[in-house]
């Protein structure tokens, strides 16, 4: 049986629905979907499994480190990891982004 519990980016892809806090609304822009260890400030961009990268966030090729195996088919973001966008060479988080989508209308 699949889960209905929706996850954390799905959540918050209802949060920041219709703003520049998620992919559809800010790749104009050159915003790259990232995943950022706000323990360790590493940053990484969203790719497939096969290492290409995403247009939208993917947990398929993060570092197992930064995943927790939550049942047989569901994988969640630990709570350290944050979901945002890399734009030349910075991580902004959704709701930065969000915000600079917004002062740029």
């Amino acid at each position: 049986m699949l889960s209905t519990v929706k996850s954390r980016l799905e959540r918050e892809n209802e949060v920041y629905a219709g703003s520049g806090g998620i992919s559809q609304n800010n790749r104009t822009k050159r915003f790259l979907p990232a995943f950022k260890n706000s323990l360790t400030g590493e940053v990484v961009l969203s790719r497939f499994a096969n290492g290409t990268t995403a247009p939208f966030h993917l947990i398929d090729a993060l570092p197992n480190t930064w995943i927790d195996q939550i049942d047989e088919q569901r994988r969640e973001l630990k709570e350290h990891i944050i979901s945002g966008f890399v734009r030349q060479g910075q991580f902004f988080n959704r709701q930065q982004a969000a915000d600079l989508i917004a002062e740029a209308v």
